[in-house]
Parts: C-alpha cells; structure tokens; sequence
C-alpha cells in the first residue's frame, strides 16, 4: 500500500472516525428538533372510570393524588357507582416567542458545526497518526536493508581476517574482534526487524486489517523530494478553530435565548371535549351503560398570556454564568489560534531542516564508502586494524540509515505541515503528483 491508500483506507474504516461521524449526523438531527418548537402543539386524551359519585363543595390545592369529582353536590352514597368518561383535544400554538426559539434553533445549528469540525478533526488526527506509522514502519524495512547489508559486509571481511589468521599473517586477536564486530551486526538486524514487526502491527489496527496482510510501498518517496512546499493558509481555517469559532457562536447563541426568556408567553389555544356521566344532577342513576360514551360537547378557543415575573433572578444568575462561559470560548478560541500558528511554524523549520538534512546525506553516504573501501584496503596491507576497519564499517552503516531516512524525512515533514494546517489534500495532491512524475 501506498501512503495515499494507507490514509484513504483509514479514513474509511478506523473506529473513531466513525463514531465522530455518528456524532455529526446526531448533531445535524437535533437542528430538526429545534425547529419543531415551531410546530403546534397537540394532546389527545380518552378515559373511561366506575366510580361514586359523591361531592362536596370547597376549595382543593393542586395537587396529584386525590381524583378531582365535578358538579353540584349530590346526597352521598358511596354504595352506588357509574360510568364516566371524557375525551378531548387540545391544540395549542405559539404566535410569537421575541427570538427565543430562533436562538434554540441557532444554539442547535452551531453545535451541528461544531460537531461537523470536531469529525473532520478526528480524521485529519488519525489519518496523520497513520501516516506517521507509515513513515515508521517504512524506516524500519530501510534500516534493516541497511543492516542487511552491514551483516554481509562483516561477513566477507570476517571471513577474509579468518584466512590471514589461518595463515599467519595477522594475530589471532583479530579473528575474534570480526567475529564480535560481526555478532554485533547480527544483534543490529535483529533489533531493526523487531522494530519492523511492531510498526507493522501498529499500522495494520489503523487499517483494521491483519498485520500479515500490510506491505507498504515506498518507492515513489525514495527518489527525490517534492520539488516545491505547501502554499501556508492562515490558521483560521484549520477544523480545530472553526470547531472552537462555532462551539463561540453556539455560547452567544445560547445568551440570546436567556435574554428573550424574561417576556410574557403568548399561547393560543384550541379544544375539543366530551364528557359522559352515569348520573345526573338530581342524583339519579340510570345505571346500564350510562356514561361509557360522552353525550355533552363542548368547544373552546382563546388566547393566554403568561409572565414568570420571579424568573427574573434566576434568569439573571443565569446570565452571568453563560457570559463567562462566553469569555472561556473566547479564550479557547484564541488559544486555537495560537496553537496553530505556532505548529505550523514548528513544521516549516522542521521541512527546512529536513531538506537541508536531504542534500547533505549523499554528500556523508559518499565521503562513508570511501572510506570504508579504503580501510579494507589498508588493512589487507597491513596498514590498518580491524578496529579502523570496524569503524569505517560502523560509519557506512551510519551513513546508509541516514540516507534512507532523509529520503522519507522530506516527505514526513511535508506530512506534518499539512497536518498543522488541518488540511490533508494538498499533500494528497504532492503524493499524486510524484506518482504521476515517477
């Protein structure tokens, strides 16, 4: 896989970017139950009870346990029971609010926003952490390339001092330092293959595949850097400032609601109703089926106003609590900012370094093979020790690591100011391209 398909794969199928996606769609639905508070509001209501009918006059607080009983009283006698029942239907509206229920539906739009920026962060940080591990994994398999190399380098010469030694022409002394030089090299690859094998794992959970089925594909990225940098955008646009920008404007949106909720509530109405009695007012009952079924309708309509006018202190303690929480999102937002100016001019001086490091690697590679080439001869002349040549060993394989890892290097830091601007295609665009130029 290349490093486009390894961020396509994971944007895909990785776990939480898709719970972050759940989330925006979640969001973007409560904006629609927001605007239902626009809608009239209606209730439906049938009942049907046996009960006495005795009653008595005087007054009784509101209350939610005692059944209230209607009608003029009656002589008690609470052995005698009817029907009774009533059904109805109250369909209420709101004219006009003064913007409260605009600023609910605002509150519900900006936290949609958020949500949507909080996704599209989710993805850039999993995608950029994935193509992290892929630059690690694919380090990794060039060091081992490298310590590969250094291993049969170790062993022609290990065994070139093992036929001078044989044949008396260099201490026995030197045969045992190649053959440590040379376990050395060994232990080298072993470490850099372990390596190897837990960055492929760790690339393979973000893939959410197994680890033996992930082969990456460098190829495109070890021939020659992007010939130009990103273009740098302005902080602004980056998805973790406009996440804090619209979690800013969800705060000031909710301010707005409590300063419309201190006015009177104007409400209009409209009902239906029935009601059915098994008695009557002279006390009769005529027993039978009287009163299963409403047989008196009435009809109402009318408007009321109400007004909380003690809600003043609450609505006013809740006031200053949403101005500071107003003033944090302020602060939060130009921390935003902050953190992601400072980021990306962490990642320019990191791009420059990286070039820099890029064009001066051949010129060690280089300066390294000569030297190495030149202690193997001056040892088989006996000009050198196996301690020069082990180090001018030591110093190739330095320099081929260095190498190797310069050529990614590049790329890697182009990863990360993409990632600091919180936008993966330009890049995505600079690894296409070089597939194109390839």
């Amino acid at each position: 896989m290349t490093l486009e398909q390894v961020i396509e794969t994971t944007s895909a199928n990785y776990p939480s970017i898709r719970a972050s996606q759940a989330q925006q769609r979640a969001a973007q639905g409560a904006i629609g139950v927001a605007k239902t508070a626009y809608l009239p509001h209606s209730d439906i209501l049938w009942q049907t009870d046996r009960a006495t009918a005795n009653n008595i006059l005087g007054l009784l607080l509101p209350q939610a346990t005692i059944p209230s009983v209607t009608g003029e009283v009656l002589p008690p006698d609470p052995t005698r029971s009817a029907w009774n029942s009533a059904g109805g239907a109250l369909v209420s509206w709101q004219p006009f609010d003064f913007g409260a229920r605009s600023a609910k539906v605002e509150v519900a739009r900006q936290g949609s926003e958020a949500a949507r920026q909080a996704a599209f962060l989710t993805q850039l940080q999993v995608s950029a952490n994935a193509g992290s591990v892929f630059f690690d994994l694919s380090a990794a398999e060039q060091l081992v390339t490298v310590a590969k190399a250094n291993v049969q380098r170790y062993e022609s010469f290990d065994k070139a001092v093992h036929i001078l030694v044989d044949n008396t022409l260099r201490p026995g002394a030197d045969a045992s330092q190649a053959d440590a030089q040379l376990a050395l090299a060994r232990n080298q690859l072993i470490q850099v293959e372990t390596q190897v094998a837990i960055r492929r794992a760790a690339l393979a959970e973000y893939l959410q595949t197994k680890q033996e089925q992930v082969e990456v594909d460098v190829s495109g990225l070890l021939t020659e850097p992007p010939a130009s940098d990103l273009s740098i955008i302005t902080a602004v646009s980056h998805p973790a400032v406009l996440e804090e920008h619209a979690l800013n404007l969800q705060q000031e949106a909710q301010k707005r609601f409590l300063d419309r909720s201190y006015v009177p509530v104007f409400s209009t109405s409209g009902v239906v109703f029935g009601r059915g009695a098994g008695t009557n007012a002279s006390g009769v009952f005529p027993g039978g089926t009287a009163g299963l079924a409403p047989d008196t309708l009435n009809w109402a309509a009318g408007i009321q106003v109400s007004f909380a006018a003690l809600d003043f202190f609450n609505i006013r303690d809740q006031r200053r609590v949403q101005e500071a929480n107003i003033e944090a999102e302020h602060a939060r937002l130009d921390q935003a900012v902050s953190d992601v100016t400072t980021a990306v001019e962490q990642a320019q001086a990191n791009l420059a370094g990286a070039r820099q490091l890029r064009a001066n690697t051949p010129i060690e590679l280089a300066a390294a093979q000569a030297s190495e080439q030149q202690q193997q001869a001056r040892y088989r002349s006996g000009l050198a020790t196996v301690v020069d040549v082990s180090a001018a060993e030591g110093v190739l394989a330095q320099a081929e690591g260095d190498d190797a890892i310069a050529r990614l290097g590049v790329w890697r830091a182009e990863l990360g100011l993409a990632v600091a601007q919180g936008d993966l295609q330009p890049f995505l665009q600079l690894l296409q391209g070089q597939a194109k130029g390839k």
